[in-house]
């Protein structure tokens, strides 16, 4: 029976719990990112693109209310006929109209799916924060701790024995010639 525990794996204990609170202090900034990252996404759907896509719907609309204003004019006027420009320039305004309406629909589509898309995402995310705010740093004082408990256990003496190193064997032959003791105590 060893005099002694041999405690040998402190050191894998104590590169893991280094290891998982390096782990926890990248991935709670990329969680946080993320998270930013969604909501900033959101906010540009909802105003930036909202908005931008309805003023260009606005603006191309007195583009061609302004292209069949003069249109009209020169088919009411007698003294010419609508030129090719005229109506090249209805044709394109219209075709500008129809690109901000199919824009506009697309992000009022995306404003609209945008949460029934990201909340089972950001749900996970939440669960992963709660990990990362909770257990990881419970588990990283609990490994504190079995360190601590192994290493006072590594340093234990054991009851009945010397605190002095034992003497290493010898492994040197016995002499021959010196007497051997026989049982009557006779050398």
């Amino acid at each position: 029976m060893p005099q002694r525990a041999h405690v040998t794996s402190v050191d894998a204990i104590r590169a893991f719990r280094s290891d998982l609170l390096v782990y926890l202090s990248k991935a709670r900034p990329a969680l946080e990112e993320v998270s930013t990252e969604v909501m900033r996404t959101k906010l540009w759907i909802q105003n930036d693109q909202r908005s931008k896509w309805e003023g260009e719907f606005k603006r191309r609309s007195r583009k061609l209310e302004d292209a069949n204003a003069a249109m009209f004019s020169a088919k009411m006027s007698n003294l010419r006929e609508v030129s090719a420009a005229e109506i090249a320039a209805v044709t394109k305004a219209k075709r500008a109209i129809d690109e901000a309406e199919q824009k506009l629909r697309r992000v009022k589509m995306w404003d609209r799916d945008f949460e029934n898309r990201t909340d089972p995402m950001l749900k996970q995310m939440e669960k992963m924060t709660t990990v990362l705010a909770v257990d990881v740093p419970e588990a990283a004082a609990y490994l504190a701790e079995v360190i601590k408990t192994l290493e006072s256990y590594a340093g234990m003496v054991a009851p009945g024995a010397s605190l002095e190193p034992a003497a290493p064997a010898t492994t040197e032959p016995a002499d021959e010639t010196a007497p051997v003791a026989k049982e009557g105590g006779e050398a």
